[in-house]
């Protein structure tokens, strides 16, 4: 089983960084994006495919709620691939589809959620 803390950190950190965020700026483009908002709803649906994958469940789309919660959306896909991938064995791995990069260890499924995680927090600063 990955050490999922940090996944839990990151994505706790920049959900409250999006929750507190002005209009402005959430629905300001940022490179590859047409928003911060656009940005933290595409890596929480990249988290959340990669959780659906870690339990074994077909991959469901995730919704657009709109652009004020999504710093709730990123925190619940956050928190279920930590919880999908802490429920796992040490040397487990997850069937992520070809889309997702195939696939992968259970550690490295970690690793990438945590760079997209960085990637996306600066994004949003």
């Amino acid at each position: 089983m990955p050490e999922t803390a940090p996944l839990v950190e990151a994505v706790d950190s920049l959900a409250a960084r999006l929750r507190s965020m002005p209009q402005s700026r959430l629905l300001g483009p940022v490179p590859g994006h047409p928003s911060r908002a656009a940005a933290a709803l595409a890596l929480a649906r990249w988290l959340a495919a990669a959780a659906q994958s870690a339990e074994g469940h077909p991959l469901r789309e995730f919704p657009d709620a709109g652009a004020f919660v999504v710093g709730d959306q990123l925190a619940v896909a956050g928190h279920d691939l930590a919880a999908a991938l802490a429920a796992l064995p040490a040397d487990g791995s997850v069937p992520l589809p070809e889309p997702l990069g195939g696939p992968a260890p259970a550690a490295a499924v970690l690793a990438a959620a945590l760079t997209r995680v960085a990637a996306t927090t600066a994004l949003c600063t």
